[in-house]
């Protein structure tokens, strides 16, 4: 991987990251709405287990990927930058009417701070290479 397919996996990551976490307080507040205030002890167990949550797991999964991904420091290995981007890029801009697509666009609708995290993750992917292109 090189210095720059580095850096922008960081970048993603970072947005990410931040992303997940609006997404995670939409979801939670909705939750307490209907169940009631979780504590935070629970709140960890709910997200796993409870099925309000799943739509999360794409972001999560996609998180733990660029985790592993920077976390290789062999020589010879080989990372899918262009896969890892092309998965971020499906992220925030969900197609089809699975769960994930229409409960990330609800939360475009009503949260303004996902907007402005889309936007986010959006602006560093709008610079990243496309998979035609190499980074350099």
């Amino acid at each position: 991987m090189t210095d720059s397919e580095r850096q922008l996996l960081v970048d993603v990551r970072r947005k990410l990251l931040h992303l997940h976490k609006t997404l995670l307080d939409w979801e939670r507040a909705a939750y307490d709405r209907a169940h009631g205030r979780t504590p935070p002890g629970q709140l960890l167990r709910i997200v796993m287990t409870d099925p309000q949550f799943a739509w999360l797991r794409p972001v999560s999964e996609l998180i733990v990927r660029i985790d592993e991904a920077l976390d290789m420091e062999a020589p010879d290995a080989t990372i899918d930058v262009e896969g890892i981007i092309a998965q971020a890029r499906s992220i925030v801009a969900p197609e089809g009417d699975s769960a994930y697509a229409q409960r990330y666009h609800a939360a475009l609708q009503e949260h303004p701070d996902a907007v402005l995290a889309h936007g986010a993750v959006a602006a560093v992917l709008k610079g990243a290479p496309r998979p035609s292109e190499r980074i350099h």
